[in-house]
């Protein structure tokens, strides 16, 4: 076992906005089965190549352990050898039998080391390299988001597999894979980081506790400073009035006074005046023990969504559809209906055919062309129908914020809204959306969708990439509004939050 240990670390991208890192300093240990989370943007993966020394910062990183990065980039032209041959390319210090091992212990056999790459599934390439990182020797492993796309019996092996595990960081949005993995939490909270041991179920319910007693403090305070300032105005006036009385009086009004008690109004101004100086003090005292109660706290803010209401009450009727392509059959007599009200989840493994349905559907309303080798069955929309999609591909996100609403007819201001909403900063509306990062052109499609009134949602694997915080509170927003929904999605919670209906392919 070994220690990281990270002393004043600083950085920021060349011609960035900000520093993703200011100052920050922690430990973590080597054998722990370490949890990484945040909000989308907020530097995990640029911590990873932090660590791997692939960019230059300010301050100390220290340990004696060594890195290992997953995953493993496979560049194009490598796609159409058989992954035993790329294995010994970019990693020949791997023994094939251990690789075999580990590919056992993740439910694949030893066949798919000898065919082409490129028509392995998502599943069988994550497993593959997941048993390559596994079968070196002496390596702390940096693991991001190794279930992105994956279905959900390949999460589970990949979960399974995981759980028997120690020294990795599990970079992950998944709820579910890094409450059965991890034994600690390194949280980039908005101002601060933190490590804390437990699952990530574990550091929420802690999380929510602590800014439930921020917040009351914070009201504590707020109500301490209000009664001050009221002390504080009263005392200087009584100050003011006093000392304006010192000099010069009415002798018949004020009989009492003569010229000798001059002094002792002076005395008694300078004391209340003292008197408001100590609540000045008192007051800048509370303001500063005040400042900074707030700002790791996690709000799931409320998002908001307009659904327009159709005449017909079914939607979508697709029956006994059969579509395949030269030499696949992709569907296979799938019937269903989509009526106002239902959230229906799509489930399956990979390449069963789940945006073959959407992109058919998607067809059927006009609001795509796709063909197929050959069709059967039925697949039709209500007239007039609707419907706001969410794209499972990023690639289209381009541009500025302001040319990606003009383009898609959606308010900018709303647009921009939602993404506040969703954790991204001012700042990053002044970029191109293609440099965003994965999670937040997720964010910019589904902020598209949501501006966008519809009589049907469609959304295939919006959750890609997308964090904790803001899954969280798209299935409040969805569980609140009840919209007509489709969608695609392996993320177990997710699903059970959302769905009334599920349509197995």
């Amino acid at each position: 076992m070994s220690q990281i240990s990270v002393t004043g670390l600083t950085f920021c991208y060349d011609g960035s906005f900000d520093n993703i890192f200011e100052d920050v300093s922690f430990s973590i240990d080597t054998n722990w089965r370490l949890g990484f989370i945040g909000r989308n943007g907020k530097g995990k993966t640029t911590f990873l190549r932090l660590l791997l020394g692939e960019h230059a910062y300010r301050g100390t990183i220290s340990t004696t352990a060594r890195f290992e990065y997953f995953p493993y980039r496979i560049p194009e032209e490598m796609l159409t050898l058989c992954a035993d041959e790329i294995i010994s390319t970019i990693k020949p210090d791997r023994e094939s039998w251990r690789v075999i091992c580990e590919l056992s212990l993740l439910g694949e056999d030893a066949e798919v080391l000898y065919r082409p790459f490129g028509t392995l599934s998502h599943g069988q390439r994550t497993k593959i390299l997941l048993a390559v990182l596994f079968a070196g020797d002496n390596e702390f492993l940096l693991i991001d988001e190794p279930t992105n796309h994956l279905d959900t019996g390949a999460r589970e092996k990949v979960k399974d597999y995981l759980t028997g595990k120690n020294g990795f960081i599990l970079v992950s949005h998944d709820r579910d894979l890094l409450d059965a993995c991890t034994d600690h939490v390194l949280v980039l909270n908005r101002q601060s980081i933190e490590v804390q041991s437990g699952n990530f179920s574990r550091w929420w319910e802690n999380k929510q506790r602590a800014d439930r007693f921020a917040e009351a403090e914070d009201e504590k305070r707020y109500k301490e400073i209000k009664k001050l300032k009221a002390a504080a105005r009263r005392t200087a006036e009584w100050a003011d009035k006093s000392e304006r009385s010192k000099i010069g009086f009415d002798p018949i009004k004020e009989n009492d006074r003569s010229i000798s008690s001059r002094s002792y109004i002076g005395a008694k101004t300078k004391k209340m005046q003292s008197r408001a100086a100590d609540i000045k003090k008192r007051i800048d005292r509370e303001i500063e023990e005040k400042e900074g109660l707030l700002n790791d706290i996690e709000r799931v803010r409320e998002l908001r969504l307009t659904q327009l209401v159709h005449h017909s009450k079914v939607l979508v009727n697709v029956r006994e559809l059969c579509l395949s392509y030269p030499g696949k059959q992709v569907l296979d007599g799938v019937t269903f209906t989509v009526e106002q009200g239902d959230r229906i989840a799509l489930s399956g493994d990979n390449g069963c055919g789940k945006s073959t349905v959407i992109k058919r559907i998607l067809t059927a309303a006009g609001a795509d062309t796709m063909t197929a080798h050959s069709e059967s069955g039925i697949c039709e929309c209500a007239s007039g129908l609707v419907i706001s999609y969410a794209d499972q591909d990023t690639s289209q996100v381009t541009g500025s914020v302001r040319d990606f609403c003009d383009a898609r007819g959606i308010d900018r201001s709303l647009f921009c809204t939602i993404l506040r909403h969703l954790g991204l900063e001012r700042e990053q509306f002044d970029k191109d959306i293609s440099d965003y990062s994965e999670g937040q052109k997720k964010k910019a499609l589904l902020a598209a969708s949501l501006c966008t009134p519809a009589h049907l949602y469609i959304w295939d694997e919006p959750l890609n990439f997308i964090d904790v915080f803001s899954r969280m509170q798209l299935e409040q927003l969805l569980s609140e509004y009840k919209p007509t929904m489709l969608f695609a999605e392996h993320d177990v919670r997710f699903r059970e939050a959302v769905a009334n209906k599920t349509v197995n392919l």
